[in-house]
């Protein structure tokens, strides 16, 4: 299934930005459905999970300033991320959770999130 993400931008240290992640099906109530990041040079990087029960987990790096959320009448995987700093530019993408074996989902171009101090 594929993932498209948008919501990405050029903002300043502080300021909040809102990602979704959409398919055309009606599928994250039965899948669970990560976020992840991947700057320049680095290891992509877990942001955080939910689950087809709709429970979420947070990397550390961001647990208390991003919330995870599903829409299911849009078909959206919603990443709410305030008080956004410098370190968390990066191409952001949604795909399986961590661990998953069903790999159900393919991902999509990703969406840029670029922090200015």
């Amino acid at each position: 299934v594929q993932l498209v993400e948008s919501g990405g931008g050029l903002v300043q240290a502080g300021a909040s930005l809102r990602l979704s992640c959409t398919t055309s099906r009606n599928i994250f109530s039965r899948n669970g459905v990560a976020w992840y990041r991947q700057s320049p040079g680095k290891q992509r990087e877990w942001v955080a999970s939910i689950s087809s029960a709709g429970r979420s987990r947070y990397a550390e790096s961001v647990n208390g300033r991003f919330t995870i959320s599903r829409d299911n009448a849009k078909n959206a995987v919603v990443l709410q991320m305030n008080s956004l700093k410098p370190e968390d530019t990066a191409l952001y993408y949604c795909n399986d959770p961590p661990g998953s074996v069903s790999n159900v989902f393919s991902r999509g171009q990703g969406t840029q999130v670029t922090v200015s101090q």
